[in-house]
């Protein structure tokens, strides 16, 4: 294939046919700036400060859509390029609100960056225009239409990425608007409440609803008894918010940061997670053996449960009933922690750090509330602790290291893994397969569902059948997957659907980040800490043995059922829960 040759700011530089100006200038560290542009979705040219000089070219383009062609010349920081940079970037602050001190997105907003990077203001322009109310509607999400700078990110990731088309433009000219459908509230449209919108807004547009000061002040209550646990993606990215590497471990610190943040006690999900692989996989052995209701499809990620709630009801009989690892997790504190511990019930509050925003929406449902108690009483993002520990004094690298506490600190492999694309998958079918053929599968690492294409299938053998599974993340993928089963194109026994691109780890409330490797740096952290376990099998995990002689009886017992699995039919929107 002939490569490209162009000049940009006289360095020569070749690049792949259809690459943007914007790709090649990073090849040879030329760093255009942006705002519309991610990595992750592409540019869209709407915000024009990309803008370079091409010669020959009328008039200047956008380094993010304009593809590189054979000869061209271009000039990034000439001083119609400066000149017009400066008027873009000072045209959006006329219209944005100035309360930057006082924005959630404050150390982190690409458009105060951008503005100090361009030089550009005092504001020369002013216009006036209505302040549209704030929606705070739904129990994961805020949005600030005041903010929103109609980069189009949002739109594009929820269409695109997510296939969900929640919000979108409005009007145009001076009254265009990004939002739901007739100006709606979120709540009341089919968001799932993935948070892949505020994980891409470069600006306070969309944010996390911050929960932190009810943590603080149940943390402050004398008479409270409050524990947290914390979800295995969580542990792979919170160190990027102190500014260690991505790809560092922090579990160790992470847990003395929370012990000294005040918790009673500090678990992990991933003891959990191994209890929802033993329920699940006794679920899969089950409708295997009768062959009804296949495929199962995953139930732990709840931003694809309310996109199936809310797109495809039919298949409510083929999800699992399991419920997530975070309310497996919320109803065996309150019943099982609580009797071991002797505390009573009704002084624990349960807190939960999770990657993903849905999983604040997954706590509020009415139904989750089984040990008669609400399972979980409250969810942070990895944001939301960082930014907790950043009020407190707390820097991550400096923390003392500890261990989580017993009996709900034990994880093995398997529940480690839970957090990247194909976790899931593979930790049950290791269950399954010793459960099935008395011994675990020859290699313990299963490629075949491993990595980060957006569709991934395979075909293993379990004690001499072929079981055939799938893989998907991203929910346009799944919708993609979901179409090839329901048009017979594809028969599998299991699928496994993450909501969010690249699975937990890339959840919506991860700290953000424009590295396009991120994911897979996250993802190492997980697969090192599987292979550095004892136990690698979720049946093997010992305190899980003890939850199911001491209290549960065995997989699928009716307590084991009241407290660990649930149902799903419709859409169950907060307005309808409330």
């Amino acid at each position: 294939m002939e490569r490209v040759r162009l000049l940009i700011d006289g360095q020569p530089v070749e690049v792949e046919p259809g690459a943007t100006i914007l790709e090649a200038a990073r090849r040879i560290g030329i760093d255009i700036p942006t705002l519309c542009h991610h990595p992750a979705l592409g540019g869209g040219g709407a915000c024009r400060v990309c803008v370079c000089e091409v010669e020959g070219a009328k008039t200047l383009v956008a380094a993010c859509v304009c593809p590189a062609s054979d000869g061209m010349v271009v000039w990034t920081h000439s001083k119609a390029v400066r000149d017009a940079r400066r008027m873009v970037v000072e045209l959006i602050l006329a219209a944005h609100p100035q309360d930057c001190l006082a924005c959630a997105r404050s150390d982190t907003c690409e458009l105060r960056r951008l503005a100090a990077r361009l030089n550009a203001g005092p504001a020369r322009f002013r216009r006036e225009k209505a302040v549209p109310a704030v929606d705070a509607s739904n129990p994961s999400l805020v949005r600030d239409p005041s903010k929103c700078i109609l980069c189009g990110r949002c739109v594009k990731v929820c269409r695109d990425v997510q296939g969900v088309a929640a919000i979108g433009y409005a009007h145009r000219g001076i009254e265009a608007a990004v939002g739901p459908a007739y100006g709606d509230p979120l709540a009341y449209t089919r968001c799932v409440f993935c948070g892949q919108c505020a994980a891409v807004c470069p600006v306070g547009a969309i944010v996390v609803k911050d929960d932190t000061d009810r943590v603080f002040e149940a943390l402050s209550d004398p008479a409270k008894h409050v524990v947290v646990q914390v979800a295995p993606a969580v542990r792979a990215a919170l160190g990027e918010e102190f500014g260690l590497p991505a790809g560092t471990d922090v579990t160790r610190e992470m847990v003395g940061a929370l012990k000294r943040l005040g918790f009673d006690a500090v678990f992990d999900t991933q003891f959990s997670a191994d209890l929802t692989i033993v329920e699940e996989g006794h679920e899969f052995i089950e409708r295997l053996k009768s062959g009804e209701r296949l495929p199962l499809i995953t139930s732990c990620s709840p931003g694809w449960i309310n996109y199936m709630e809310n797109f495809h009801p039919e298949l409510a009989a083929h999800v699992s009933s399991c419920k997530s690892p975070q309310q497996m997790m919320g109803a065996v504190i309150k019943t099982y922690y609580a009797r071991q511990a002797g505390i009573d019930p009704e002084t624990i509050v349960s807190v939960s750090v999770m990657p993903c925003t849905a999983k604040k929406f997954e706590a509020q449902r009415p139904e989750m509330n089984s040990s008669g108690y609400r399972d979980v009483d409250v969810v942070l993002t990895t944001r939301e602790l960082a930014a907790m520990l950043r009020q407190a004094g707390i820097d991550l690298s400096g923390a003392p290291q500890a261990d989580f506490d017993s009996p709900l600190g034990e994880s093995t492999g398997a529940g480690e893994i839970f957090g990247v694309t194909g976790g899931v998958m593979e930790a049950a079918l290791r269950s399954v397969s010793f459960a099935l053929a008395g011994e675990p599968l020859e290699e313990l690492e299963v490629r075949p569902v491993r990595g980060f294409e957006g569709l991934r299938e395979a075909e293993i053998e379990i004690a001499g059948r072929p079981v055939r599974v799938a893989v998907a993340h991203g929910l346009s993928n799944a919708e993609e997957l979901l179409r090839r089963i329901q048009r017979g194109e594809r028969e599998y026994h299991f699928v496994e659907v993450m909501a969010c691109p690249g699975g937990c780890i890339g959840g919506g409330g991860q700290p953000l980040s424009k590295d396009p490797e991120i994911r897979q740096k996250r993802a190492s952290v997980l697969y090192r800490g599987d292979r550095a376990k004892r136990q690698r099998m979720a049946h093997d995990n010992p305190a899980v043995r003890r939850l199911y002689e001491e209290f549960l009886g065995q997989p699928g017992s009716p307590l084991a059922h009241r407290l660990l699995h649930t149902t799903y039919c419709q859409k169950l929107s907060p307005a309808a829960a409330s």
